[in-house]
């Protein structure tokens, strides 16, 4: 059973997230009529401190948390390719979503398949963009939900059977009802909590371990006896893989329909660029994670079968006094809150712009429009959690691989558009379809392994990244055949550049001498 103090931590807070979310309404509230933008990005209206907040606690999610060092313990320096993954993150957000929040204000677009059909004049691009985006993130909510069972049935917070589901559906229910009633406000101010909870718990739980375990030299040494000292370090076989996941999920990561409405709920591209700069604190915390799966090794935590991600809830569970484990589970739980309310909002606001909008009834007003958001809100939500229930982890698992793979095939039309128009709609189309089918075969045929083999060598690289190469490669070929023959595409409406032109700074006198 569960120690009665850690269980009286955790739900002090969670249920602190409960309450801060019922403030939600009082955050930078606006007095408009109820409209789309409104509910799904808080009126763009939040500064550095919420942005930074909310940002990065929606790309580092409780799933990653456990993930990561889960994959620490059962595979060793592999699993850190998330460092440098996240870092890469960085200045990708400085770039492209300043730059995207800038257009999307001027000509009020709310999610980014609306930025694709004003760039291209495309239906039918933006239609599979915004259904991509969809796609991606539903097994990525449903796994936020597995983040918190693992960590609450490692606590033994989480009783078997029908006692277990109630708790989760009982967790899910408040932020069910937050997000219905205050949209992106709810996990803005949850993630205040988050951030606090998680850096203040982590800090002292990776104090105590390493004190405990006999300092950093000790808890390498145990994970290199556990392990075998060569998977404390690359080889040179693994190199091209961890490089290549590493960039391939930072391409992916900032194309989820989550971070970008996380992004165009800012007040300004700068408040953008002065959170990006920022973004890696929340790095050093799930490198100290990572780190924490090799503790679990050195304390010899036997984590189960098939369920590497529970070692850190069983190490924090075995080491801590109840109150610190108590805090860092309620930590972990709450930091699956707010990633799976973005995520559910981000799904309901593309599905209503870019669906149901576009396809189903032009005329809706801003009422209509949010008052469907908000049903289609709890229905992701609670699609979640049959889908959790109803199949295995591994599946699950399975498809939020397939989902990155796919959703990084929607960077031509996205990111490669804020800078060129010059690629035609058709061929964008043409080359989305031969990646996603491409992406999706080879992860198939690896058994649902996101790393692939190429050659005799092999040659292992990231599924999605490869598929993208194929994916540029038809949108640029198709590109050139398609002008050649004249076929006309759709109006550009974004005012941006055809071409990325680079100014030149006057010369001086010296240098024209």
């Amino acid at each position: 059973m569960a120690d009665g103090t850690m269980t009286a931590t955790f739900l002090a807070v969670t249920g602190g997230a409960s309450l801060l979310a019922v403030t939600a309404r009082r955050l930078r509230p606006s007095g408009r009529l109820p409209s789309l933008e409104g509910w799904a990005l808080a009126d763009r209206s939040l500064g550095p401190v919420w942005t930074w907040f909310l940002l990065g606690g929606t790309i580092f999610t409780a799933y990653t948390f456990t993930a990561v060092p889960g994959l620490a313990y059962g595979n060793g320096a592999a699993a850190f390719f998330a460092v440098p993954y996240t870092v890469i993150v960085s200045p990708l957000a400085f770039v492209l979503l300043s730059r995207l929040w800038t257009v999307a204000r001027a000509h009020g677009y709310i999610t980014v398949a609306d930025f694709v059909r004003g760039r291209y004049g495309s239906p039918p691009l933006a239609l599979v963009v915004a259904l991509t985006g969809i796609l991606a993130t539903m097994p990525y909510l449903a796994l936020q939900l597995l983040g918190i069972r693992a960590v609450l049935t490692a606590g033994e917070v989480y009783p078997r059977g029908a006692a277990g589901d109630l708790v989760m559906v009982a967790l899910f229910a408040g932020l069910a009802v937050a997000t219905y009633r205050h949209g992106l406000r709810a996990p803005t101010v949850i993630s205040a909590l988050k951030a606090v909870a998680v850096f203040v718990s982590l800090t002292a739980v990776t104090w105590l371990v390493l004190e405990r375990l006999g300092g950093p030299g000790a808890v390498f040494d145990g994970a290199a006896r556990r392990l075998g000292g060569d998977a404390l370090a690359l080889t040179p076989a693994q190199q091209p893989a961890y490089a290549t996941l590493a960039l391939g999920s930072a391409l992916a990561l900032m194309m989820y329909p989550h971070v970008l409405t996380a992004g165009f709920a800012a007040d300004g591209p700068r408040t953008l660029r002065k959170v990006a700069v920022a973004l890696p604190a929340w790095t050093g915390l799930l490198a100290l994670f990572g780190v924490l799966g090799f503790a679990a090794l050195a304390a010899g935590v036997r984590a189960p079968e098939g369920g590497a991600e529970a070692a850190v809830p069983m190490l924090v569970d075995r080491l801590m006094p109840g109150p610190l484990a108590g805090l860092v589970f309620g930590a972990i739980t709450v930091g699956a809150l707010v990633p799976a309310a973005v995520m559910s909002i981000a799904a309901a606001t593309s599905f209503v712009r870019n669906v149901y909008v576009e396809y189903v009834h032009p005329t809706a007003t801003p009422k209509r429009q949010v008052r469907i958001a908000k049903a289609v809100s709890l229905i992701a939500k609670a699609g979640a959690v049959a889908f959790v229930f109803g199949l295995r982890d591994q599946d699950a698992i399975n498809l939020q691989l397939l989902g990155g793979v796919w959703i990084l095939q929607i960077f031509p039309a996205v990111a490669v558009g804020l800078f060129t128009g010059r690629l035609h709609p058709l061929a964008l189309l043409a080359g989305w379809g031969v990646g996603m089918a491409a992406g999706t075969y080879l992860v198939v045929r690896e058994g649902f392994s996101s790393i692939v083999g190429f050659g005799s060598g092999p040659l292992e690289i990231y599924a999605g990244l490869a598929a993208l190469l194929l994916n540029l490669i038809v949108a640029v070929a198709g590109t050139a055949v398609l002008e050649r023959l004249g076929v006309p595409r759709g109006a550009d409406l974004t005012d941006l550049p055809s071409r990325l032109t680079v100014r030149r700074r006057p010369e001086t006198g010296a240098n024209q001498q």
